[in-house]
């Protein structure tokens, strides 16, 4: 409906408008104009919808028509009438935002009345930006527990479309085309005298050459270049000299803690680099197998350039200083005996962030990576160990979401964000493979908590694609905090390290947990017990297919 000024301001339908007296001239009579007759006092509609005002404004019609023909209400009035609609636009306003800070607004949400229904807008054209504006949750001051049976609907649905089919393996070739630079840096063969993976390579560079000088991980960090200011320092001391050239020894990681993130892993890298024969790079999480290869940063920020594998290598000329002071010590060149030292890199994304494949890598079917993390791993170290530490996954999802959220956390808002995951996760399945959404960079980064994260089992599966299953160790963290000597001794023995003194265990085993639940984040309390009934529903069947994998019950996380 429109404004009819001369109508003093009443709202009317086009029928009505028409008896205007001002749009039909002079001669109207106020007193027999059905609409000018009756009460003196006219309410205020807007789009003939019956609101809860806060505030009642009453114009009280006057049936003077002087001022110049302009209107009928006197100049005081009118700037009475102008002066209520701003106070009544205040009120509206701090209504609102009231009610969008405590969760009061009178706006229906699609997790919380009727059935779910799926989201049909996930879109490949949409940017990521895009995805996170469309897809903001909505607060609701509700009963939770009513969300239960519409929320197992989505879960139901999610169970009945999941399948588990084995990855077709893409052969070398393939993998050569696609990082052919890769392949040029990285030797097929390593030294026999080395239990780490390590190679010389020739060094062109002359004395005035800084070495690091193009590293990204020095160039876009100011924490890692103490690191790098200390490698230049030394670097020429490690030079190994040969027939008038130079040599630097390179070194890749002799085993990988893959997994997966708030399970473990930062405790579990303290312990061991407190062993005498474990080294780390220099950076715990350089993240680059999943995403600084391909140039991200952080995905919010776009696109960089992309990290050199010679960036990636340089995070363990530390290490390989030291090994190469023990393949040059005279029990190794003399006596034939082989340097122990063994290099270990703990990025958590590496187990299950394959975001970045959609932008670089083609022929990609029905929305699956043609290409994983562990294809171009296994290819250069198809001797590798690697390290797995989960935890029960509705647990890591709250601790997730407690360490990574920024503002407004409470397990409600934890609930209403797994309501939303779900049904967007529910959208892809429905149209996709299992493993096309699990992958699926859009998806993901339209979720407001990262429930794929916990799908342990479909990682899992794809890793033992190309890897043996007795090159992966797979922990509980659960295990872990409840008996430590003996999950270290598990990864001792697996990496197959030295026995240590009594006081070099004690150090190592006694030493207080890492990278706890911040005091603050404690404060916030569990999650809601419906919110945990619904995780315990959706996590169940990968849990149970995870178990028969390993052959070990306690996955079900049963008792947690």
């Amino acid at each position: 409906m429109r404004y009819c000024i001369n109508c003093c301001i009443h709202l009317l339908p086009n029928d009505l408008h028409r008896q205007c007296f001002r749009c039909r001239g002079p001669d109207h009579n106020n007193q027999k104009c059905p609409v000018c007759r009756g009460e003196n006092k006219i309410p205020l509609y807007t789009d003939s919808k019956q609101m809860k005002w806060l505030a009642v404004l009453e114009v009280r019609t006057d049936h003077c028509e002087s001022w110049n023909g302009f209107f009928c209400l006197r100049k005081g009035k009118l700037c009475s009438l102008m002066f209520g609609l701003i106070i009544m636009t205040l009120v509206m306003v701090s209504y609102i935002l009231t009610g969008a800070k405590h969760g009061l607004l009178l706006i229906p949400s699609p997790f919380h009345y009727g059935a779910f229904v799926s989201n049909p807008s996930l879109m490949d054209n949409e940017s990521l930006s895009d995805m996170k504006d469309h897809y903001q949750p909505s607060k609701m001051n509700i009963s939770y527990v009513k969300d239960y049976p519409s929320i197992k609907l989505i879960i139901d649905t999610i169970t009945s479309k999941i399948e588990f089919i084995t990855r077709q393996r893409p052969d070398l070739e393939e993998l050569r085309k696609q990082e052919p630079h890769m392949f040029s840096v990285i030797p097929n063969k390593f030294l026999p005298n080395s239990k780490n993976p390590c190679w010389y390579e020739e060094y062109r560079g002359n004395t005035t050459t800084d070495p690091y000088a193009t590293n990204s991980y020095a160039l876009y960090s100011k924490r890692f270049r103490i690191i790098f200011d200390y490698l230049r320092k030394v670097f020429w001391n490690h030079l190994y000299h040969y027939k008038d050239k130079h040599y630097r020894l390179r070194c890749l990681p002799h085993f990988y803690i893959i997994g997966q993130p708030k399970c473990g892993t930062t405790d579990l890298y303290d312990r061991l680099r407190l062993h005498p024969d474990v080294r780390f790079s220099a950076i715990k999480e350089p993240h680059w197998w999943t995403r600084k290869r391909f140039g991200i940063i952080r995905l919010r920020d776009g696109f960089h350039d992309r990290y050199p594998v010679e960036d990636y290598l340089d995070l363990f000329d530390l290490a390989a200083h030291q090994i190469q002071s023990v393949l040059q010590s005279d029990a190794v060149k003399e006596r034939g005996k082989r340097n122990n030292i063994i290099i270990g890199e703990a990025s958590a994304s590496t187990m299950w962030d394959n975001n970045a494949w959609i932008f670089f890598y083609d022929n990609s079917t029905e929305g699956e990576p043609p290409f994983l993390i562990q294809d171009f791993i296994h290819a250069f170290q198809p001797n590798a160990k690697l390290i797995i530490m989960l935890r029960d996954p509705v647990e890591r999802l709250y601790s997730d979401y407690l360490y990574f959220a920024s503002a407004n956390k409470s397990a409600e808002d934890f609930h209403e964000k797994v309501a939303e995951s779900l049904q967007l996760f529910e959208g892809c399945v429905l149209d996709y493979s299992l493993r096309a959404c699990v992958y699926n960079n859009t998806l993901n980064n339209a979720m407001p908590v990262r429930l794929q994260v916990g799908l342990y089992v479909v990682y899992l599966l794809d890793w033992l694609t190309v890897f043996n299953k007795d090159q992966i160790l797979v922990l509980r963290l659960e295990d872990h905090a409840s008996n430590m000597k003996y999950t270290m001794h598990m990864v001792f023995q697996f990496l197959d390290l030295g026995p240590l003194s009594e006081k070099q265990e004690a150090l190592i085993t006694k030493s207080p947990a890492s990278n706890t639940r911040r005091p603050e984040d404690r404060s916030l309390g569990p999650m809601l017990p419906t919110t945990k009934a619904i995780l315990r529903d959706f996590y169940r069947p990968f849990n149970t297919k995870l178990a028969q994998v390993l052959f070990d019950d306690a996955f079900l996380w049963k008792r947690t």
